[in-house]
C-alpha cells in the first residue's frame, strides 16, 4: 500500500507552492510600499534642500534689490526703474511675495518689525514703512518688514 496517493503529494506540493506565491506578493508589495515612501521622502529632501540654496541667494540679493530701490528714489530713472521690475518679477517667478504693509495696519509680529517708535494716533500701528519684507507665497518668511511704529499718544 502507497503512503500517500499521487494525487495527494500533488496538491500538497500545489498548496505549498500557493503559500509561497502568496508570501511573495505580500512581500513584493511591502518592497514597492518601501520604495515609494522612499522616492517620497527623497522628493521632499530634495525641495527643502534646493529651497535652503535658494533662501541663501534670495537673502544676498534683496540687498542688491533695496540698494536699487533707494538708488530709484533719488535718480527717477527709467531703465533702472525697468530692472528693478524685472528683479521683482524674478523673485516672484520663484515664489515671493512682497511684505509691504501700509500706515494705519496693526503690526502683526510674524510679518513685521518695529525699529522705531513714533508719536501717533494708535498706539500698535504702523506709522511708515522703512524697509519692506519678503516671504515665500506658502507663508515662510524669508524678511520680516521693517516699520515705525506709533506709541500712541
Amino acid at each position: 500500500m502507497k503512503a500517500k496517493s499521487d494525487n495527494e503529494v500533488g496538491h500538497s506540493k500545489l498548496k505549498a507552492n500557493s503559500l509561497e506565491i502568496e508570501e511573495l506578493k505580500s512581500q513584493l508589495a511591502r518592497a514597492l510600499a518601501d520604495y515609494d515612501n522612499l522616492r517620497k521622502r527623497t522628493e521632499t529632501e530634495r525641495q527643502d534642500i534646493e529651497k535652503f540654496v535658494s533662501l541663501r541667494l534670495i537673502l544676498r540679493l534683496l540687498s542688491v534689490f533695496d540698494t536699487l530701490e533707494s538708488a530709484q528714489k533719488h535718480l527717477k530713472d527709467q531703465g533702472l526703474a525697468i530692472a528693478i521690475n524685472e528683479f521683482k518679477k524674478v523673485l516672484n517667478e520663484e515664489g515671493l511675495e512682497e511684505i509691504r504693509p501700509e500706515k494705519g495696519e496693526k503690526i502683526d509680529h510674524n510679518v513685521h518689525e518695529a525699529i522705531e517708535s513714533v508719536s501717533g494716533e494708535k498706539s500698535g500701528e504702523i506709522a511708515e514703512l522703512v524697509l519692506p519684507g519678503w516671504k515665500f507665497t506658502d507663508g515662510h518668511v524669508v524678511r520680516v518688514a521693517k516699520v515705525k511704529a506709533n506709541k500712541g499718544k
